[in-house]
């Protein structure tokens, strides 16, 4: 157990300060690549929502068996070779500087009133058409993303690591991915992701809600509200979002930096308008990008310090 708490503290903190070295080769790709070769082999003719059943089941178990294989040898050969193993493992699939790095490559021209740098910065993030958006619009997307990613890319998969590992958490990266690139409700995608849309809606369910009520209660609260009407917002708001768990991202967000998020977007020109959220007591400006940084790290920390306290009681009466 300490040596599982231990990997997982050198992972979090391998993530925050090195992040994944440019032009390394990443896990998240392969499994990119080898989703696309079963998606193209699978989905087509009938039953796609069974094969699109077997490609979660493809994907994930071999994702969570290997790893775990490398991971039981790396303990067994020595402690500290597992402690390294695992923390590497865990490193390499959080994604704390990633989140923060793409966010500032926005905010840095933001801030030096490069509309046309920014602007092409954030369609590196972003689906929707950039090209007109102007500083709150621009703002609005990166805070969007940052919110949304808080917890696939950081909270939920530090969870799983604490309670199942190195295996575990990449069992949440290989369903997470497979959500990005098949969970789709277009005519493509609509049978066949179904299974992988459910599952992350699932595996997401409790982590979204943690990071959430993390958001408010550790996180600076820039719009001077009481606790009281934040979290009463930040409940109703969170049910208006299609998804069952980014709303209470994107809610926890809005009302802690008093600002409004959601509205109208265009997408490859086609106009699409999502609810909003939050108290829209503030223009959105660059500065909301650093304060929703701040949010990703209080978070964060928040997590990992549950994780260590209640991996610490478990330790303790064992």
């Amino acid at each position: 157990m300490l040596a599982h708490l231990l990997a997982v503290t050198l992972g979090f903190y391998l993530d925050r300060i090195i992040g994944d070295p440019p032009n390394w080769p990443h896990p998240v790709r392969w499994l990119g690549a080898y989703i696309t070769k079963l998606t193209n082999l699978l989905n087509n003719g009938s039953q796609r929502t069974a094969k699109g059943a077997l490609l979660l089941v493809l994907i994930v178990l071999p994702t969570f068996l290997l790893v775990a294989i490398f991971t039981v040898a790396a303990y067994w050969w020595h402690p500290a070779v597992g402690i390294g193993v695992e923390s590497v493992f865990i490193s390499v699939g959080l994604a704390q500087k990633s989140l923060r790095t793409a966010a500032l490559e926005v905010s840095m021209p933001l801030a030096a009133g490069d509309m046309k740098e920014a602007r092409k910065k954030l369609s590196w993030i972003v689906g929707r058409d950039t090209e007109k958006l102007n500083e709150s619009e621009v703002t609005r997307g990166v805070v969007e993303t940052v919110s949304e990613n808080i917890s696939d890319g950081v909270t939920a998969p530090l969870l799983f690591a604490f309670i199942l590992g190195a295996p575990g958490l990449w069992m949440y990266k290989a369903v997470n991915t497979l959500d990005s690139m098949v969970g789709y409700k277009d005519d493509r995608y609509r049978e066949f992701g179904t299974a992988s849309a459910r599952a992350d809606d699932v595996l997401n369910f409790i982590p979204s809600r943690i990071t959430g009520l993390l958001i408010l209660v550790l996180s600076p609260n820039e719009g001077d509200i009481p606790l009281g009407r934040r979290f009463e917002g930040f409940r109703t708001d969170a049910k208006k979002h299609p998804s069952p768990n980014s709303g209470y991202l994107e809610a926890a967000t809005a009302w802690q930096l008093g600002v409004q998020l959601g509205g109208t977007n265009t997408y490859k020109g086609v106009t699409s308008h999502r609810p909003e959220f939050g108290p829209n007591l503030k223009k959105l400006t660059g500065i909301h990008i650093n304060q929703t940084l701040v949010q990703l790290n209080r978070a964060a920390s928040g997590v990992w310090a549950l994780g260590i306290i209640i991996g610490g009681i478990i330790y303790a009466i064992a």
